[in-house]
């Protein structure tokens, strides 16, 4: 992530409850890190990885490139939100 990168506190917030909301535990949702790895610390697997990207999509109201997600941008909170903005801005929103 660059230094150019910044990310609002409500994105990541949005981001986090969608990611409790795939692991069925929506509580969970404060208790998440911005740098929370999604795989390997809060463990979304498969499933779950897809319901969290498909609400994604349906939360900030855009598709996602799937071409351009790169394991990456899965490593923190803070960097998928760095995704999802560049794909908001990509979109025109």
């Amino acid at each position: 992530m660059r230094e150019s990168d910044t990310v609002d506190p409500e994105t990541l917030r949005r981001l986090k409850v969608l990611a409790a909301r795939a692991l069925g535990d929506p509580d969970m949702a404060g208790r998440i890190g911005d740098d929370a790895d999604l795989v390997d610390e809060l463990g979304l697997d498969s499933i779950q990885m897809i319901q969290f990207l498909l609400g994604t999509e349906d939360e900030f109201d855009l598709e996602l490139d799937f071409e351009a997600l790169e394991l990456d941008h899965i490593r923190s909170v803070r960097l998928f939100a760095v995704f999802v903005l560049r794909e908001v801005a990509r979109a025109g929103r």
